[in-house]
């Protein structure tokens, strides 16, 4: 009962408080301020919460003491003081501030100019400078995401003095909103996203598996498109948990929910995979459930494409097994030379001395063939440095004898065909299905080439290569040869020139007819839906006439004068005024293009140029020329994953996860930014090949 009468009972206040003296104000404040019954000097744990003060006033006031007892609140900008008032109101303040003459005379400086610049780097917009703590705090998430920083780094201690230092009006976050914001990011870009793909109106898909260090399967979606401007663009869509088992069927279904989500499923054209099993019976249940509902053109046959840079691999890596003890050999004398800075230091200055130009050295990665060719090119250079140091040091004992460094160099001759052919496919910036064709063809004919070679060891390396080859490219590729097709600097020319070099002359006349009809049938249903929306457009604009602002009763009826008569005609006519060649008939009937050699061609800027002439084979081109051969997207995604789940941040929700990489992707859309190669490279199942750079000797 005493503690509920210590809650209940009011303190009387002193009526008559300024006609007290100022020792006995100190003891009249002293008793209003403590509970019955408690030391003045100690805690009170019932006393009320000050007010939060909410106006925007108080960020020009501070309460300061006056004669070391009274609390009064002080102009910043003036130094006058002011009563504080029972009922906090501030509008004696206000008033305070119309009429100050520092704040007022502080609003009317110069103001501060503010350049935004584009994303090249150009000056964009010049603009008075206001602080703008939304903005700020939207480029913080785009930049956490952009450069994966950790959530944290809000938090550190000279990154908020930074940012003092930047703008006094800058308030620290903690990481939690740090995180808030990254996922708004997220969310907003996703519905920007998803109204782009609404507008567009055939995709092609990229997707891929991947472990990581939480030894949790991610698998990645990404969307590739042509724009209305003609610039191909990809995006992630998803960067989801796949638990085990990882069937065809429950891929097929991860794959589908995805597709549903974004509201593509009747948009996909093409699924770029490798050759795993499961991704087989995947794509063969996607195929047979977009043919039911005949979303796919010509049944399919151009739903499943193989990843040409894994098929190059296996390829190159029966080449490299032929010789799996050298690349031992050079790896492992590699090793021994940068585990010490004095070898490396000795290994240069011989190299100095039989004045070699080359400087560096690599380290491959076993999951990597093209880092293992770079590895054994660059210690070719170095072949006779390598004997010497052996000479030098007996305890390097990695030195290649003459016929092993003679293997090397017949294999890098060969393997630098497919090491250039993988570069040019690997891109993803700019069509790579109108560029493989070429490179295959130059392919088989360096290996027909080698299987006559007059070394034994070259010509069954050769050969076992090129049995590799045949069974994967025995069956025409389709999407290779109509994308060749719509590359106006090869057409069906090229296709007959090249398909008598990969296949046998009978078959090659069988392919080349078979592709002119898959080319045709698709053709054809491009126009179909193309006089389709011709139609529909044509009642629309019929109705709209008729339903649109009736004439007035009053109003005389003009006769029909010469030009509306013969847009009617020609509206009736559509059947006489048919042309007599197609679209796609004129543009194979026309001769190759020949760009100009000091400018580098791009297949799209032709077919923007030459939209209206082609109007419907132009749409064709455009969703098969955005077609990846090749799942390298996939390999950069997860590249991005192994640096963001690494092992200071292994406890990641797999919604987090998914969260910052594809916001990652689509803030450097925002902002056209790439990354680049090797910048917070991580040291996972990801690493490339270690560049070794040989010291300067005095």
């Amino acid at each position: 009962m005493e503690s509920d009468l210590h809650e209940l009972e009011p303190i009387e206040e002193y009526e008559n408080e300024d006609s007290l003296e100022i020792s006995d104000k100190a003891t009249v404040e002293a008793t209003i301020d403590t509970p019955i019954n408690e030391d003045p000097n100690e805690k009170n744990v019932y006393k009320r919460k000050p007010r939060r003060k909410t106006s925007t006033v108080w960020n020009h006031f501070e309460q300061v003491e006056v004669s070391g007892v009274k609390k009064k609140n002080q102009c910043k900008w003036c130094k006058g003081k002011f009563t504080i008032s029972k009922s906090s109101c501030t509008s004696t303040l206000g008033r305070h501030l119309e009429s100050c003459l520092k704040y007022v005379g502080s609003k009317k400086k110069q103001k501060v100019l503010s350049v935004e610049s584009n994303a090249s780097g150009d000056v964009g917009i010049i603009s008075n400078f206001q602080f703008d703590e939304s903005k700020v705090r939207e480029l913080l998430a785009h930049m956490i995401l952009y450069h994966e920083y950790p959530f944290r780094m809000v938090e550190y201690v000279l990154f908020n003095r930074f940012m003092k230092a930047c703008t006094p009006h800058w308030k620290k976050i903690s990481r939690a909103t740090a995180k808030n914001l990254c996922f708004a990011t997220y969310d907003f870009e996703k519905k920007k996203l998803k109204a782009l793909l609404n507008r567009v109106p055939k995709v092609n898909i990229t997707t891929d598996m991947w472990t990581s260090c939480q030894k949790v399967s991610y698998m990645v979606v990404t969307c590739h498109f042509i724009d209305s401007d003609w610039r191909l663009n990809r995006r992630v869509l998803n960067f989801c948990n796949i638990p085990p088992p990882h069937s065809g069927l429950l891929i097929a279904d991860a794959l589908h929910k995805c597709f549903r989500d974004w509201g593509i499923e009747s948009k996909v054209c093409s699924i770029t995979v490798d050759n795993a099993k499961a991704n087989d019976v995947a794509l063969r249940h996607l195929r047979d459930v977009f043919n039911m509902r005949k979303s796919l053109v010509v049944g399919g046959k151009l739903f499943h494409v193989r990843c040409c840079a894994h098929i190059t691999n296996l390829m190159v890596q029966d080449g490299l097994g032929e010789i799996g003890d050298i690349v031992d050999c050079v790896k492992d004398g590699i090793k021994f030379l940068v585990a010490s800075e004095g070898r490396l230091k000795q290994f240069t200055e011989i190299a100095k001395n039989l004045h070699l130009s080359s400087k560096k050295l690599f380290l491959d990665v076993p999951t990597r063939w093209n880092s293992t060719y770079l590895m054994l090119s660059a210690a070719y250079e170095f072949k006779d440095v390598f004997s010497m140091y052996g000479f030098n040091d007996r305890q390097f004992t990695w030195v290649p004898s003459h016929e092993d460094w003679d293997k090397v160099k017949s294999v890098c001759e060969l393997l630098g065909v497919f090491n250039r052919v993988t570069k040019i496919v690997s891109g993803s910036d700019y069509p790579t299905s109108n560029l493989f064709l070429p490179e295959i063809w130059q392919m088989k004919e360096v290996l027909i080439k080698k299987c006559d070679d007059e070394n034994d060891y070259i010509r069954s390396t050769a050969r076992r290569m090129k049995a590799k080859f045949d069974k994967y490219w025995s069956e025409c590729n389709l999407l290779m040869a109509i994308a060749a097709i719509l590359d106006p600097r090869f057409k069906l020319v090229f296709i007959r020139f090249c398909f008598p070099k990969i296949y046998q002359e009978a078959e090659a006349t069988k392919n080349i007819e078979y592709v002119q009809k898959i080319l045709k049938e698709i053709f054809d249903v491009y126009l179909h839906e193309h006089n389709l929306n011709l139609k529909e457009q044509d009642l629309a604009s019929k109705v709209q006439e008729n339903s649109s602002s009736s004439r007035s009763i009053y109003a005389v009826d003009d006769e029909e004068g010469g030009v509306e008569m013969w847009e009617s005609f020609l509206k009736s006519a559509e059947t006489v005024l048919q042309p007599v060649k197609s679209e796609l008939e004129m543009y194979l009937d026309e001769g190759v293009y020949i760009p100009n050699k000091n400018i580098e061609f791009n297949a799209l800027d032709w077919w923007k140029a030459n939209t209206l002439k082609y109007n419907v084979l132009s749409k064709v081109a455009k969703d098969i020329l955005s077609t990846p051969i090749t799942t390298v997207t996939s390999e950069s995604t997860f590249s991005a994953g192994g640096r963001v789940i690494d092992p200071h941040r292994a406890s990641l929700s797999t919604e987090t996860v998914q969260k910052l990489l594809c916001g990652a992707d689509w803030v450097r859309s925002i902002y056209g930014l790439k990354k680049k190669c090797g910048e917070n490279q991580d040291d996972g199942e990801n690493e490339r090949e270690v560049e070794i750079t040989l010291p300067e000797t005095i």
